[in-house]
């Protein structure tokens, strides 16, 4: 399923509405249900409705399950520290995701619930931090070089029919190595145009932790001003420098200075869990968990994204799987006390 969004965003295509409904502005993700055309046929019947849940039943189906939110850095031959992975290694995981049914989804289409996979699929999120020349660089032709992250992503994509080639950049200043607006708009652009995400990761990579409202608000304004500046994408999430939260977790969300304005639908840190589904009562937009790509050595032995992808296949009750229908929220009827209470109107529980 997936079609639900956030306050705020207003009505979108194709019969979506969204549907506000934050306790206390806490929470900003709300229901965004795909209403039928007046032109269609009446609601589902009793039949259909029984239908369906056969079907969310026979595979399965989890959408209050965790989701794997992987966090890379460079891609490189000669990796500088336990960030970096080898495009080897990246290809590898890559790899073991599209043969454990994983789907990847972007950073915006997780948080505002938008999760339209096929039925017995897992969605994952990829994330790229820092903007590095590694993640993303184009050749004279203006197509990604094939030993970059977007290059490897592509090319596992055609291999495997129904891995979708789409990650989240979370941008800074950086921006992939590029000099001078012209070629930095023409890299955002073509992510842009190639249906991947971009979002804000401040101006400057610093740490948030302690500054005052003013200095996290610069950083943040900065970052969005990078981004918008260059074309036309407002960025609808953030990844906070280090996973440090400013004393103030609200000032991540929303706020501005001057004539720009930011109301994020999630922010992102570099914890050691899966995220929670965006229908849970876990979901949390103030502070999303990350898993750092790693083997399972040293520390990571335990919560890298070797270990913990181990784990959700060993634990597979645990883990979000579709139904395949956008316009349901479908789990076994004994986690009904899970589900965030604006989602009730679309639960399917079998």
């Amino acid at each position: 399923m997936g079609g639900f969004g956030i306050r705020g965003i207003g009505v979108l295509s194709l019969g979506v509405v969204v549907l506000a409904g934050c306790a206390q502005g806490e929470n900003k993700v709300a229901a965004q249900h795909a209403a039928p055309n007046k032109s269609a046929k009446p609601a589902s019947s009793q039949e259909a409705r029984k239908a369906a849940m056969v079907k969310a039943a026979k595979v399965k189906a989890n959408e209050l399950g965790q989701i794997p939110v992987l966090m890379y850095h460079r891609i490189v031959a000669k990796p500088g520290g336990s960030d970096d992975r080898t495009p080897e290694q990246f290809r590898t995981e890559l790899e073991r995701l599209a043969k454990d049914g994983y789907v990847p989804i972007t950073a915006r289409e997780y948080t505002t619930g938008r999760i339209g996979i096929p039925a017995g699929r897992h969605p994952v999120v990829l994330t790229f931090d820092d903007s590095s020349p590694s993640q993303l660089t184009l050749d004279g032709s203006g197509a990604p070089k094939p030993d970059t992250a977007v290059g490897i992503l592509q090319d596992v994509a055609r291999k495997n029919p129904g891995f979708r080639p789409v990650a989240t950049f979370f941008v800074i200043k950086d921006m992939f190595g590029t000099f001078g607006p012209e070629a930095q708009a023409q890299t955002l652009g073509w992510l842009k145009d190639n249906g991947f995400d971009i979002g804000n990761h401040t101006r400057d990579h610093l740490n948030l932790r302690g500054k005052s409202k003013d200095q996290v608000t610069d950083q943040i304004v900065g970052g969005q001003k990078l981004i918008t500046a260059l074309i036309k994408y407002a960025p609808t999430t953030i990844a906070l420098p280090y996973g440090n939260q400013p004393s103030t977790k609200e000032w991540a969300l929303r706020g501005g200075a001057g004539d720009v304005r930011y109301d994020y639908t999630g922010v992102f840190l570099a914890g050691y869990t899966p995220g929670p589904s965006p229908f849970s009562k876990d979901f949390d937009p103030l502070g999303i968990p990350r898993i750092r790509a790693m083997d399972k050595v040293g520390d990571c032995a335990r919560f890298c994204s070797t270990a913990w992808l181990d784990w959700l296949n060993a634990h597979p009750e645990d883990r979000y799987t579709s139904d395949g229908d956008i316009k349901t929220v479908a789990f076994p009827k004994f986690k009904v006390p899970y589900v965030a209470p604006r989602f009730n109107s679309y639960t399917l529980a079998y």
